[in-house]
């Protein structure tokens, strides 16, 4: 299991590479982020997809999966102690943002394409307007912008909280609680690991920070902010949508697509909120046709 401090957080990561070797050979980096309550085990399917053109860089979030805090020891200098307690970090997406600078520092890596989805979609597009010198190409998959509705939001927020504070560990062993669980989320059914694999992630998720970004993604203020960071956004975008996504709907996606010229969209029929595992080979046509990948592949940036 691969760790790497970022920011008083070890975060979980690993390679994908066409010949399964640890470590990048050299092709253009491509980063995954997933999406709330879940971790970067879900784009493993497409990340080996597409492992013939990249290396494949899959992490998992501050507090999701298996990134969890430290605590101390040999593994932290006592100045990165003293400076997390100092500095706590915030559930905003702009700081999620950071972390994922500061892994690229940390693994030395200055450029990438990047392939975010859900909440981990949101990130990126913050990601994208700070640091628009670091991505070549980028894919927004099932993000867009909303209205504020005070009375839904709230009511949002009570299930929310009561969802996150009641996760017992063993309704992982309950018969068929992943297939309810992961109901919502789909309109094609996926097999038992990997909806098994979804259950088993929103179970691990640290209690702080699933909470804190149900807040921070979920807000006025996102209302407010996200439809001017879509707007700014300069490094050539795709943007997909489940067209029966009823967690972030089609239409969302394609009003946020409509406020920059600089990002394409496509919506994928008879998906959900999990487009690129409810019909892989649609999804790796879109993402295929917007890489440019019937072309040379131009090599890594150092």
């Amino acid at each position: 299991m691969a760790c790497i401090q970022v920011r008083g957080f070890n975060h979980y990561y690993e390679w994908i590479t066409a010949n399964d070797n640890p470590e990048p050979t050299g092709k253009p980096i491509m980063v995954f982020q997933h999406g709330w309550g879940g971790s970067a085990r879900y784009w493993e399917s497409t990340a080996r997809a597409i492992a013939d053109h990249f290396d494949c860089l899959l992490y998992d979030m501050r507090g999701f999966g298996r990134s969890q805090q430290s605590k101390g020891g040999v593994t932290e200098s006592p100045e990165l102690v003293a400076s997390a307690m100092a500095n706590p970090l915030s559930y905003e997406l702009d700081s999620y943002a950071e972390d994922l600078a500061g892994l690229l520092d940390a693994l030395g890596i200055q450029r990438i394409y990047l392939n975010a989805h859900s909440m981990g979609a949101s990130v990126a597009v913050f990601f994208l307007n700070l640091y628009p010198e670091r991505v070549e190409q980028a894919i927004l998959t099932c993000n867009g912008i909303f209205e504020y509705d005070e009375k839904a939001f709230n009511a949002f927020y009570k299930f929310g909280g009561y969802v996150v504070k009641f996760r017992p560990r063993w309704l992982y062993g309950l018969p068929y609680m992943d297939k309810l669980f992961m109901q919502r989320f789909l309109h094609r059914p996926l097999s038992r690991d990997i909806s098994r694999a979804f259950l088993d992630d929103f179970l691990m998720a640290d209690y702080e920070s699933a909470l804190g970004t149900i807040f921070t993604s979920v807000s006025k203020k996102a209302t407010e902010i996200m439809p001017q960071e879509f707007a700014r956004i300069t490094v050539p975008t795709l943007l997909v949508s489940g067209e029966r996504d009823i967690i972030i709907p089609a239409e969302m996606g394609r009003q946020a697509a409509a406020l920059n010229d600089r990002i394409e969209y496509a919506v994928i029929p008879n998906t959900a909120h999990f487009p690129m595992l409810e019909d892989a080979p649609t999804y790796l046509h879109h993402i295929r046709e917007f890489l440019g990948l019937s072309q040379t592949v131009v090599a890594n940036h150092p």
